[in-house]
């Protein structure tokens, strides 16, 4: 079995589990009754707003980028678009596609590409966290909240990410600032590799540390950037926030924040476009940790991942055309990538034309 599809059979069979404990014990008559009640204004608003978030997503990786070389926000969305719907149905896509998409306009090494999703990421992570940080020391608890294991596993797992976010954060400054001394290292490493491997890897690796130049920045744009991360989880937190008005869940805005960290949890497991992590974990935070009856979290929680994500399929895939791409040709370009980003050259002869051949 290949690596590719063992991942596939793995996420499918933790997905069908996840389901299973969502729907385990469900009263379903109640669970068709609050779909169904469902107010359409604010779903219809959770739509729109995830459509801005991924806007501002693209807004805030062409800053990035920008260290590398300009590129327009109109083939930024593009890439982002196609690049986040390849992920709902291929593992692995979303992180190759993206730079690989830009590097085919811009002089821009897939590599270094590849690193500013990886900064991007870690940013992603310590907004969420300060967030939560936030919601935990700073707001009021609401009303609803009840305390419960839930609760200090999570301050745990937060804790833990906390750490493992400043430690990744603090390799990726060494690696940009100071890589003599990190590739040095590097090289005595790759020196008990095959020449084969050592010699693309330690390429790959150089073209990765040009992609983080935007560490270095002035404070002005790194606040600029920050600000702009701020506003993708703010929008997340409306987002979320108008489907419970949806299902008339009372629960206050700083509520979304917590539901944030709970779902940052349930999407990390790799299953087939967050099936089953993203619906459990909803559930989990609405029920168990402020006590909305079972049927109305699960309802929100169907409704909420439908909303963010059947719009961003919808509109990635309409754009595939636009990239001179089908599902095919993005699934090659994932496989060609191997277990780290290709280094520069190394892209598929046969989609580098922006065409893919048939």
């Amino acid at each position: 079995m290949s690596g590719q599809r063992g991942r596939l059979v793995a996420g499918a069979a933790a997905a069908i589990f996840l389901l299973f404990l969502f729907f385990r014990g469900m009263d379903w008559g109640a669970l068709a009754s609050a779909l169904r009640n469902a107010r359409p204004a604010p779903l219809a608003g959770l739509a729109l707003v995830t459509v801005a978030v991924y806007a501002a997503r693209a807004w805030r990786w062409g800053r990035l980028l920008a260290p590398l070389g300009r590129v327009g926000f109109r083939d930024l969305f593009s890439a982002t678009m196609v690049g986040f719907a390849s992920g709902l149905l291929i593992p692995r896509a979303q992180e190759i596609v993206r730079p690989w998409l830009v590097s085919r306009r811009h002089p821009i090494p897939l590599s270094a590409g590849f690193a500013t999703v990886v900064l991007e990421r870690l940013i992603d992570l310590i907004t969420v966290l300060v967030l939560f940080g936030v919601y935990l020391f700073v707001l009021p608890a609401p009303a609803a909240q009840v305390a419960g294991a839930h609760m200090d596993a999570l301050k745990v797992a937060g804790g833990v990410a906390a750490v493992g976010a400043g430690v990744v954060l603090l390799f990726l400054l060494a690696l940009h600032s100071r890589p003599d001394p990190v590739f040095a290292a590097l090289d005595r490493l790759l020196a008990l590799a095959p020449t084969w491997l050592a010699g693309p890897l330690g390429r790959a690796m150089r073209a990765f540390s040009e992609g983080l130049g935007v560490l270095r920045a002035p404070a002005p744009q790194l606040l600029v950037i920050a600000g702009q991360s701020l506003l993708v989880w703010l929008l997340i937190a409306v987002g979320f926030h108008l489907n419970h008005l949806a299902f008339s869940i009372d629960l206050p805005f700083r509520a979304t924040f917590l539901l944030i960290a709970f779902l940052v949890v349930g999407v990390s497991i790799p299953t087939p476009g967050m099936v089953g992590g993203f619906h459990a974990f909803y559930l989990l935070a609405l029920h168990q940790v402020y006590g909305v009856d079972r049927a109305t979290a699960a309802a929100a929680g169907i409704a909420a991942h439908a909303l963010t994500n059947l719009p961003i399929l919808l509109i990635g895939l309409g754009l595939l055309g636009r990239e001179g791409l089908t599902l095919g040709g993005v699934a090659r370009v994932t496989r060609a990538s191997g277990p780290t980003p290709a280094s520069p050259g190394s892209e598929p002869r046969a989609l580098t034309a922006g065409t893919e051949t048939r």
